[in-house]
């Protein structure tokens, strides 16, 4: 009997990326608008993606329909 195929989520899709290396990283928030009244060091901060940590990348690798 076939095993049913998990669906890609497309919003997780979108807002989040698996490096070669199997993490995976996300945009920070606060780089969309309002970047007059940040300082430069902070927009500069917010350019870096972030790492997930184990429990959500669990959730997230699932929600992309990988299963390692």
């Amino acid at each position: 009997m076939k095993k049913n195929k998990i669906k890609t989520k497309k919003g997780v899709k979108k807002r989040f990326k698996i490096t070669g290396n199997g993490k995976v990283v996300h945009k920070r928030s606060g780089t969309n608008h309002f970047g007059r009244r940040k300082r430069g060091s902070r927009k500069r901060a917010l350019r870096i993606q972030n790492v997930l940590g184990p429990n959500d990348s669990k959730r997230v690798r699932r929600a992309l329909g990988k299963t390692k």
